[in-house]
């Protein structure tokens, strides 16, 4: 039992703002008393989006007010569009209305981009709210609760504006992910899949078999978070800020963030995005960093069975290069990617000659 919940922990180690990670199934019921141990002030914004709001809002509200906290919820739009500066100034002018003072919590309810909006917000208000993230999709779980990442986009780029801010608790309710809709639970499993390909190839094998199944065993589901969440914690406790190991973390990205703006935010989820890059990446890896074909086609066929797409047809190369040119692990308009030399290890601040990363791209049409 950690912070009055009985659940599998995972532990962030970083020093004097280490946090845990509680994953279970039902922990809803008791998060307000879990608050208390790490929120100990009595007033609380819990911020949602309206989609999440109306499955869960009502329920988490009545959990914290019962264990004695004044509660202001307020529910942003469902999507990516949200994560700016416009809903940020929201989250503001409502804590401003709350007189919301250093005491206060902020709690993110909701995927990943209600955690980095909220999170943002709890980061700068009063220069630093404690903040707590209870994710409610399988991508959120995984990875962007995880580690302190928060911000919001720009039309220039996503997640151009930003802090490392890290949370005081994650709670992770298996159950919550039942009212996924398929698309978003897929979705989710982009950023399991990259662990694999990272960081434990036993992982990825493990994966292979139980894909298929994981919607409908939460035993196994709840397994696979937690393994997730240890590679990322282990990750964040050697590099929070991304000065080096961190960045594999970004396998799939460059090329994932660079689709997603130049299709338009809310053309493809994330977790899409990210597929279609990983297969890029393990395409690239193959060309120039020793990759085997046999290991990419197990790449290919994982992100695949997960529901995924692995090519995004229809997009110019030129639009997607010039997208790179702002990703912030770049230098100088120079997209630095992270490869793989086999499935299990990756190398990261790779750079590429151009005509591999095009022909890549256009390979994955073929």
């Amino acid at each position: 039992m950690v912070n009055g919940l009985m659940a599998h922990t995972e532990r962030v180690q970083l020093g004097d703002r280490s946090y845990d990670i509680c994953i279970g199934s039902g922990l809803l019921n008791g998060l307000g008393e879990a608050c208390r141990g790490v929120a100990p002030g009595d007033r609380m914004l819990l911020v949602t989006d309206d989609t999440v709001d109306r499955l869960y809002g009502q329920a988490v509200s009545d959990s914290l007010t019962q264990a004695g906290y004044e509660v202001v919820r307020l529910a942003v739009p469902a999507g990516e569009e949200s994560k700016s500066g416009t809903q940020l100034f929201r989250l503001y002018d409502r804590a401003i209305e709350m007189a919301l003072d250093r005491r206060a919590c902020v709690m993110a309810l909701g995927g990943g981009v209600v955690g980095d909006l909220a999170g943002f917000m709890a980061a700068t208000y009063l220069r630093g709210l404690r903040f707590i993230q209870v994710p409610t999709t399988l991508l959120a779980m995984v990875d962007s609760a995880v580690g302190g990442k928060t911000g919001i986009n720009l039309t220039q780029g996503k997640n151009l504006v930003g802090a490392f801010y890290q949370p005081a608790l994650v709670v992770c309710d298996i159950n919550v992910l039942q009212s996924l809709p398929p698309r978003e639970f897929a979705s989710g499993l982009a950023e399991v899949i990259k662990y694999g390909i990272i960081h434990d190839a036993a992982f990825f094998e493990r994966l292979t078999g139980q894909v298929h199944q994981l919607a409908q065993n939460a035993d196994a589901l709840a397994g696979i978070v937690a393994r997730s969440c240890a590679i990322k914690a282990d990750v964040v406790r050697q590099d929070e800020r991304d000065g080096g190991l961190r960045n594999i973390l970004n396998f799939g990205h460059t090329l994932g963030h660079a689709l997603e703006k130049v299709a338009g935010y809310g053309t493809f989820l994330h977790g899409e995005a990210v597929g279609i890059g990983m297969a890029y990446a393990a395409r690239v890896s193959a060309r120039v960093h020793g990759l085997s074909t046999g290991e990419v086609d197990r790449i290919l066929a994982l992100v695949k069975a997960a529901g995924l797409p692995i090519h995004a047809p229809g997009f110019a190369w030129a639009d997607l290069r010039h997208a790179m040119e702002v990703d912030k692990k770049g230098s100088s308009g120079q997209p630095r990617f992270v490869l793989a030399d086999r499935i299990g290890h990756v190398d990261w601040g790779c750079v590429v000659p151009e005509d591999v990363l095009e022909e890549a791209w256009h390979a994955g049409g073929q």
